[in-house]
């Protein structure tokens, strides 16, 4: 397991979903984020942290977050930041 922090910029709608029949996970909030000029992310946020983000953030926020990188180059979100 990897742990990574990232700064940058959300450049797209907060999308929030629940999730049927998965007893985890019951919501999922995901956005974009741009963290360079090269470089976008893929964020996904999971039960209440998908909360928070559907509720505190918006797009051209600037956040940190705290989360795990995976090899689609999306990051699983353990928590974030208004900056």
């Amino acid at each position: 397991m990897n742990i990574c922090f990232f700064i940058g910029k959300i450049i797209s709608d907060i999308d929030f979903k629940f999730i049927v029949g998965n007893k985890n996970n019951a919501s999922v909030a995901i956005f974009k984020l741009k963290v360079n000029e090269n470089c976008i992310l893929t964020v996904k946020g999971y039960n209440k942290l998908a909360d928070l983000c559907y509720r505190k953030l918006s797009i051209n926020n600037y956040i940190i977050l705290q989360g795990e990188l995976n090899s689609k180059m999306e990051v699983i979100l353990y928590s974030v930041e208004l900056f």
